[in-house]
């Protein structure tokens, strides 16, 4: 707000709600100047990762909230922490799986896991309210 009022912004998309009488509540909004932001990793962390993953069990399809991280090789078959080698999964097919790889527990990825590549979609992503997107189209990678 204090962008758009400093003049430093302008408003690009609301969404038709009123903060007074002449001015929408913005939805998007385009700086003046360009401010470069350095390149910060996402970091690798469960709330991350069961963001990227959509709270989705990645054998199941299983939609919920209660899901745990699933090394696909598994950490004592020299499996790492990394984004490419874990998947939100739900309890029962964690257990299914065990200390096996999918291929060897007979069980299928429902997509290749890999590193959420824009940082600012996915943060945004973590964020933004059901159905409000219309910030998408104005972000690389989104």
């Amino acid at each position: 707000m204090l962008l758009l009022l400093n003049g430093k912004a302008e408003q690009i998309e609301h969404n038709g709600k009123l903060i007074y009488a002449d001015f929408p509540l913005p939805t998007v909004i385009r700086l003046r100047s360009y401010v470069k932001i350095p390149y910060k990793e996402i970091s690798l962390s469960r709330r991350n990762l069961l963001h990227r993953d959509n709270y989705t069990c990645q054998y199941c399809g299983d939609r919920r909230h209660d899901l745990t991280i699933d090394h696909i090789v598994p950490r004592s078959k020299g499996g790492t922490d990394t984004w490419e080698n874990v998947v939100a999964a739900c309890l029962k097919c964690n257990v299914k799986k065990g200390s096996r790889t999918p291929k060897e527990a007979n069980m299928v990825l429902s997509f290749t896991p890999r590193r959420p590549s824009s940082h600012v979609y996915f943060e945004i992503s973590k964020h933004a309210s059901a159905g409000e997107y219309s910030w998408k189209k104005y972000v690389i990678g989104a």
